[in-house]
C-alpha cells in the first residue's frame, strides 16, 4: 500500500490526464476550477486504499475514485449556493466567481460526468458500482434537505441530526470505500464491513467539521469560520448547548438562532462562548472520538492482515486530529 500523499498525487495526476478544453467554456471552466482547488481528496483516497487493502492495484480503482471526487464537488457547488457561502477551500465559491445559474448548471453536468467514469468497468462491476452510487447520491440529497429543514425547526433532536449528517456526509465516505471493495471483488461481508468503517469515520469527520466551523483557524480551515452560526444551523454543538446550557443561555441561543444579522461578529463570539461554558464543545469532541473508535472496532472484523488494518487505523487517527 501507498502513503496518503501518494494516493492524493495519483488522483491529481489522473485528474490532470482527463482535462480537455471543451465548449461551452462557461459550463466546463467552473468544473475545472473547483476540481483544481484540490482539498484533502479524502473520499477518492479511500477508494484507492480500499482496493489495495483487498489486493488489487490502485490503478484499477482510479475511475471510480474520480467519480466519487467529481460527485462530491458537484454537491459542494450546490451546497455553497444554498448556504450563500463566499469561500470554499480559501477561494471564491463557484457561484461567487461566476453566478448562481452557472453554478447550478455546472453542478448538474458534474453529476452526469461522475456516472460516465463507471462506464470504464466491465458490466458486472459497473452494475454494482452504479447501484451503490445511485443509492448514495439520493441519500446525500435527502441529507441536504433535512439540513435545510432543520434551519427553521425549533425541535431538532440529536438522533435526527446524526441521521442527517449520516446521509449528507457519511454515506459517501462509506460508499467510496465499498467501491474499492467492489472493484477488488472481495466478499460481500468484507465490502459491507468496510462500508461501515467508512460510515463511522464519515460521522466523526462531519462532527469534526462542525467543531472546526466554530473553532477552526481561519488561516487553515479554508471556509468562513462561524458560517454555521451565521446560517442558524442546528449542529451537534448547538444541540448539546441547548441540552446543557443554563436557562438564560438557552434563551439567548434560541433568540440568536432565530435571526439573521448584518454584522455577525458579536453573534459568533457569544454563541462560541456558550458552546464552551455549557460543555457542548467537550461533548462534541467526545462524540468525534466515539465514532472514530467505533470505526476501529469494525475494522478489526474485516478479513485482511494487521498491517493493512494499521494503515486504515492511522488514516482515521489523522482524520480525528485534523485542524483543517
Amino acid at each position: 500500500m501507498h502513503s496518503i500523499f501518494e494516493y492524493q498525487q495519483f488522483i491529481s495526476d489522473y485528474l490532470q490526464e482527463q482535462y480537455e478544453e471543451k465548449e461551452p467554456r462557461n459550463l466546463y471552466e467552473p468544473i475545472h476550477y473547483i476540481l483544481k482547488l484540490g482539498g484533502k481528496r479524502m473520499r477518492p483516497v479511500l477508494t484507492l486504499m480500499s482496493a489495495e487493502v483487498f489486493d488489487v492495484d490502485y490503478k484499477k480503482a482510479l475511475p471510480a475514485a474520480l467519480a466519487v471526487e467529481v460527485f462530491h464537488n458537484f454537491s459542494l457547488i450546490h451546497d455553497d449556493i444554498m448556504d450563500a457561502a463566499p469561500l470554499r477551500r480559501g477561494n471564491e465559491t463557484v457561484h461567487e466567481k461566476w453566478d448562481i445559474n452557472t453554478g447550478i448548471l455546472s453542478g448538474d453536468a458534474m453529476l452526469i460526468l461522475a456516472y460516465q467514469y463507471f462506464e470504464r468497468y466491465e458490466p458486472a462491476i459497473f452494475k454494482d458500482l452504479a447501484k451503490l452510487f445511485s443509492k448514495t447520491a439520493l441519500e446525500v440529497c435527502e441529507g441536504q434537505q433535512w439540513d435545510v429543514d432543520f434551519e427553521i425547526r425549533e425541535d431538532v433532536t440529536i438522533p435526527e441530526y446524526l441521521k442527517m449528517i449520516q446521509y449528507k456526509t457519511a454515506v459517501l465516505v462509506g460508499a467510496a470505500m465499498k467501491m474499492g471493495a467492489i472493484i477488488a471483488e472481495t466478499s460481500t461481508e468484507n465490502a459491507n464491513l468496510i462500508y461501515d468503517f467508512g460510515l463511522n469515520l464519515g460521522l466523526a469527520f462531519q462532527l469534526q467539521d462542525d467543531y472546526l466551523d466554530a473553532f477552526g483557524d481561519p488561516e487553515t480551515f479554508g471556509k468562513q469560520v462561524g458560517g454555521d452560526i451565521i446560517e442558524n444551523k442546528k449542529t451537534y454543538l448547538y444541540l448539546k448547548a441547548i441540552e446543557f446550557a443554563s436557562p438564560s443561555d438557552k434563551l439567548q441561543l434560541n433568540q440568536l438562532f432565530s435571526i439573521h444579522l448584518e454584522d455577525n461578529f458579536e453573534k459568533i463570539n457569544t454563541v462560541k462562548n456558550i458552546f464552551n461554558t455549557s460543555g457542548a464543545s467537550s461533548a462534541t469532541k467526545q462524540a468525534i472520538q466515539d465514532y472514530t473508535f467505533k470505526a476501529f472496532e469494525t475494522l478489526q472484523k474485516i478479513n485482511i492482515d494487521n498491517t493493512k488494518k494499521d494503515k486504515l487505523k492511522s488514516f482515521g487517527e489523522n482524520l480525528m486530529a485534523r485542524k483543517v
